[in-house]
């Protein structure tokens, strides 16, 4: 059993041990999504204005610090749905969900160089950071359901898989936007009677 000290169970130093775990983390989203370098674990420590002691207290690894990276990104990409719904009528929340998401996709792919390791060892997977991203989608689709303004035959496993495949296949940042705002779009509901009826006059 680990000793811990009287000065580790004030709460005042739990808060200090809280917001250095959360420099390290701010420090290193910005370092290894800024370019396809790699980056040394002294500058991260660093900029995040801690000891490089600190920071192996809190990551004993390069690994175990990308991950953490990653899946702050994603959690704080996946929160964000309930927020936008709250503040936004369900398909502008979409639209801006989505703006969101490519911003993750664009700090994943700076960080993928750092990420490939983490990802072989297993312990991050695609299947898991698609189950994530399924659960925010259903949280903006059911608004959308509920209030009549998002279709209610698509599936959360429907859009993942649409934004994935935009993802990868747009030619440039300005065609990916085009295509997820399509994709908006195609979620919106429509008054199918109404359509076939002007359609046919």
């Amino acid at each position: 059993m680990i000793a811990v000290s009287e000065s580790e169970r004030r709460p005042g130093a739990r808060r200090d041990a809280q917001r250095n775990r959360q420099r390290i983390i701010d420090a290193a989203t910005r370092a290894l999504t800024a370019g396809p370098e790699p980056v040394k674990i002294e500058a991260i420590a660093r900029e995040a204005g801690v000891g490089v002691g600190t920071l192996y207290r809190n990551f004993p690894s390069r690994d175990a610090l990308v991950e953490e990276v990653y899946r702050s990104e994603l959690a704080r990409l996946c929160a964000m749905a309930a927020r936008l719904v709250s503040d936004l009528p369900p398909a502008d929340a979409m639209r801006e969900w989505m703006r969101r998401y490519q911003d993750f996709v664009a700090t994943k792919h700076g960080m993928a160089e750092a990420l490939r390791a983490v990802i072989a060892s297993g312990a991050i997977s695609s299947g898991q950071t698609r189950e994530h991203l399924e659960v925010a989608i259903a949280t903006i689709l059911d608004a959308g359901r509920a209030d009549g303004s998002l279709r209610a035959d698509v599936r959360p496993a429907d859009v993942s898989a649409s934004m994935a495949g935009i993802m990868l296949t747009a030619a440039d940042v300005a065609q990916a936007t085009r295509m997820l705002q399509l994709l908006v779009d195609g979620l919106l509901a429509r008054d199918v009677d109404g359509l076939l009826a002007r359609d046919r006059s």
